[in-house]
């Protein structure tokens, strides 16, 4: 079938909004067909005449109207997601999977199956966050679900089919909650916890307090990883639910110092440490890295319950090894670098709320500076 070079479309006011019609060539399996479009422009506010409610037409025309154009591919996101999910949802990490494919089943599925790839434009979309956010979801999780759709129609736009990109800036989102501090440990806490901790875990808990590992991190070591001689620690890999995995980003694969106090305590480990084939530090009978949830469930809260210290989770180590990184007078360099976040400002947004005595100390020392000002003189005129 032979395409027009070039078409004006067709403009016509609905009730209080501007539409266009125009016709386009997509591709549906091996056949190339000419569909009918239907586009809203903008409200009579917007666009008070028909010639301007045409140009903003013709812009969106612009991209079929070009010498360069090649007909796009359809599909639903249904047909889409079971091609995704085989080529690309089965080559990332499972403990990544395991969160996309969540987000799969209760939000992206139930409500966008049907619909074409290309009808998701910022008004669907704006409706789709409306609808996540009905069931209580908070900001944070509304934002990675979007990122998963992003990452899907990506994908699409690259594959050849016809969609519209997310992009956030055009999109209303829910208003920021306050931001909750995480947990961490005290110097005391920390000190009455590791008194009454048993080993393996009392191991475990000083290599996430001293050098600030994730839980998946510290649980995927094996002695190769240490090295006494020159005190450094290799992340290689990562445990996740007893599977072994490569670490979160390239970022984490890294070398870190290992302190003297850690040096000691892995030697103590290791006279008391019984073999296993792999040479994980922390193996269950199976010989597998342990679950983080399971040591946090059978063992970690029940030193908490017993101390009278909140429950939480095996991450409030890593951040109160961040936070006196940050009391010891850390550049947000060096704790950007000791976290092995790819960008700075990750560090910064998730423990900018951490205000240690160093920090205190230079806003005291600036008050200082300013002594006398401010001071009330006592009357009033």
């Amino acid at each position: 079938m032979a395409r027009r070079r070039f078409q004006k479309g067709f403009v016509f006011l609905q009730g209080n909004q501007w539409k266009g019609r125009y016709r386009e060539d997509v591709i549906v399996g091996t056949e190339t067909k000419r569909i009918r479009r239907e586009v809203i422009l903008g409200s009579k506010r917007d666009l008070p005449t028909k010639p301007l409610a045409m140009r903003r037409l013709e812009v969106l025309l612009a991209r079929i109207n070009g010498l360069d154009y090649r007909p796009g591919r359809v599909a639903n996101f249904g047909e889409f997601l079971d091609r995704w999910k085989m080529e690309i949802l089965t080559k990332q990490q499972p403990s990544s999977a395991r969160a996309v494919k969540s987000h799969l089943k209760c939000y992206i599925v139930p409500q966008l199956e049907k619909l074409r790839l290309e009808q998701f434009g910022v008004e669907n979309q704006q409706t789709f966050i409306t609808r996540v956010v009905e069931k209580g979801v908070s900001r944070k999780t509304l934002l990675n679900v979007l990122g998963t759709l992003s990452s899907i129609l990506s994908t699409a736009r690259d594959w050849g089919y016809n969609c519209t990109q997310i992009d956030v800036s055009k999109l209303r989102l829910p208003p920021r909650g306050a931001r909750h501090e995480a947990p961490h440990f005290t110097i005391e806490q920390l000190q009455k916890l590791l008194a009454i901790a048993e080993e393996p875990w009392r191991t475990l808990y000083c290599i996430l307090t001293m050098d600030g590992l994730r839980a998946g991190e510290a649980l995927g070591l094996q002695w190769q990883d240490i090295d006494f001689d020159r005190r450094l620690l290799h992340i290689r890999r990562s445990a996740w639910y007893g599977k072994i995995q490569t670490a979160k980003s390239q970022a984490s694969e890294t070398i870190l110092p290992i302190p003297d106090a850690l040096i000691e305590v892995l030697k103590l480990f290791r006279a008391q440490w019984r073999p296993n084939s792999q040479g994980f530090l922390f193996v269950t009978r199976n010989d597998r890295p342990p679950s983080s949830n399971k040591v946090v469930e059978y063992h970690l809260w029940a030193l908490l319950d017993a101390l009278g210290i909140p429950r939480c989770g095996l991450h409030a180590f890593r951040h109160t090894h961040t936070a006196l990184l940050l009391d010891s007078g850390a550049t947000p360099k060096v704790v950007q670098r000791q976290l092995r976040h790819a960008d700075a400002r990750t560090t910064l947004e998730i423990y900018g709320h951490v205000v240690g005595d160093a920090h205190r100390e230079a806003v005291e020392k600036v008050a200082s500076m300013l002594d006398g000002i401010g001071r009330s003189s006592g009357t009033i005129n």
